[in-house]
């Protein structure tokens, strides 16, 4: 009879944000997969859980996920973990997800804390719509495309990104998008826990003279709508002339004029009408 594979959130920095109900999971499983191991260790030495655990990570994600679902689909029940957060949302786990959804497998989840609503909530920026991007790419090339390919993006975007690679991410972000609001969360749930609510340029200016410690989600607003420049009444009547030219007749030309301009059908008609009469 097949097990089961849990998904189980792990806290980000707060041990106490760890809920009874991820708790018992773990105590219950068979086995936990984790990705690094140490990390894991602590968590479970701190609540006395002792189960074996296998590692799973980046490098060992397609070998390791076919083992863990042999002997789920053998009856054992897996805990999957990550170093913090929800497993599956930027890392590893998600392959192993869906090998589990391909062999039939159930996959249940047990919710717990995560780094980007978690960022996003205090971030005091708009929070209706928004989309998370992850890392990105510690290539150049790839870097810049990927910022290029969401300059228009209207919603609040997301970013995690490491200390070290920091400036150098605030600076291409200013250069792709020019100055937006910002909220820099670092080391959230934890001692030095800090939300720098800012502009890209202040930002980029700060981390040039501050060395940035700790791991940090980057909320950034969205493009704005850009506002349509208004077409002069004038405008109008020449483009409605033009349609004449072209062969419409003075009724249509005014009706598409109107449309393109925002001006009013009648309005342009009538001068229309009062050119052709002079």
């Amino acid at each position: 009879m097949s097990g089961t594979l849990y998904v189980v959130g792990t806290p980000i920095g707060n041990l106490s944000d760890f809920s009874p109900r991820a708790r018992e999971t773990l105590e219950q499983a068979d086995f936990i997969a984790a990705e690094d191991t140490r990390v894991t260790l602590k968590l479970l030495n701190h609540f006395g859980i002792k189960k074996p655990m296998m590692s799973y990570f980046e490098h060992n994600k397609y070998q390791r996920g076919e083992i863990i679902c042999q002997r789920i689909l053998e009856g054992e029940t897996c805990a999957l973990v990550s170093d913090a957060g929800m497993p599956a949302i930027s890392d590893p786990g998600e392959m192993l997800v869906a090998q589990c959804a391909e062999k039939g497998i159930p996959v249940v989840v047990v919710p717990g804390p995560s780094a980007v609503v978690s960022a996003l909530a205090i971030s005091g920026l708009p929070t209706g719509r928004f989309t998370f991007e992850g890392f990105l790419s510690t290539a150049k090339k790839s870097r810049r495309e990927h910022l290029e390919e969401v300059r228009g993006e209207k919603r609040t975007m997301v970013f995690y990104e490491a200390p070290h690679k920091l400036p150098s991410t605030l600076e291409d972000m200013l250069a792709a998008w020019g100055d937006r609001r910002i909220a820099v969360v670092r080391e959230l749930t934890k001692i030095h826990e800090e939300v720098r609510r800012t502009t890209l340029a202040e930002a980029a200016e700060y981390y040039r003279e501050n060395t940035p410690k700790g791991e940090f989600v980057l909320i950034i607003e969205g493009a704005k709508e850009q506002e349509q420049e208004e077409i002069t009444l004038e405008q109008a009547v020449e483009l409605a002339r033009e349609l004449i030219q072209q062969g419409h007749s003075a009724s249509e030309a005014a009706k598409q004029a109107a449309q393109l301009s925002g001006r009013k059908k009648g309005e342009l008609y009538r001068m229309l009408m009062e050119e052709k009469a002079d």
